[in-house]
């Protein structure tokens, strides 16, 4: 790889439940005048697959528990906010003033289960992570695949914090048609050393550099273009890049 170019794709409007996002995707590459290619990987924000795969939450609904509110008390959100985390978690790991720390059922250790209000329609709305994002991004893939597109990677990314590191950068929670985990573990560094422990998070790399042209505010641009990638791992989802339970150190 001597160079990447990174595009994101103008012209996508407000995703609602329902949405096709395939013809969404397809027609803001026309539009860019970008015809994809084999090797391109296209990155989507999260939030705008769980805003068409419907995963919103009205929290006027929502009748908060005992434990919820407790954790509300020491956090200071809104209580009926806290039961939608705690019920898309399988642990709260850490819960301070305006912090709440927990294990996703997905395996993913994140804030607040990823469960969102910013840039959510209505103002008791919140909305929550699709229900399999390797999934999703499987189904974005064959349906762009159908309408005669080349088979371009798919990945669905979303902003995390990192422990001991200040600020948000973007990951991927979904993967198809790209490598989430290159294995180098038995390759050899420049000096003949065999390398035991290098794992390159390939789709975290590449979810990172999208975001660069995607942004972490009201930008409104949630589908980029990655371009000139070549990476000789086999396909893998991006849960591969979750560490087993058994190996956390931290939490």
């Amino acid at each position: 790889m001597t160079s990447l170019s990174i595009h994101a794709l103008p012209g996508i409007p407000e995703i609602v439940p329902g949405a096709d996002l395939a013809s969404i995707v397809a027609a803001a590459v026309e539009r860019a005048g970008l015809a994809l290619r084999a090797a391109d990987v296209l990155v989507i924000a999260q939030k705008a697959v769980s805003k068409a795969e419907g995963r919103f939450v009205d929290l006027r609904t929502v009748v908060p528990d005992a434990e919820s509110l407790r954790l509300a008390a020491v956090t200071g959100k809104d209580p009926r906010l806290v039961h939608v985390i705690r019920g898309e978690s399988v642990a709260v790991l850490r819960a301070r003033a305006n912090v709440l720390i927990t294990r996703h059922r997905l395996g993913f250790v994140m804030a607040q289960a990823g469960v969102d209000r910013s840039n959510v329609p209505g103002t008791e709305m919140a909305l929550l992570l699709p229900s399999d994002p390797d999934a999703s991004a499987a189904r974005l893939r064959e349906s762009l695949i159908s309408r005669g597109i080349p088979p371009v990677g798919v990945i669905v990314s979303d902003s995390f914090g990192r422990p001991w590191r200040v600020g948000t950068t973007n990951v991927a929670l979904g993967a198809a048609g790209v490598a989430s985990a290159w294995d180098r573990r038995g390759d050899r560094d420049r000096e003949g050393r065999t390398l035991q422990v290098t794992i390159v998070a390939w789709a975290d790399a590449i979810a990172a550099a999208a975001g660069l042209a995607m942004g972490e505010g009201p930008e409104g641009t949630p589908v980029v273009l990655v371009r000139g990638l070549a990476c000789p791992a086999a396909a893998s989802p991006a849960s591969a890049l979750i560490r087993p339970t058994a190996e956390d150190l931290f939490t």
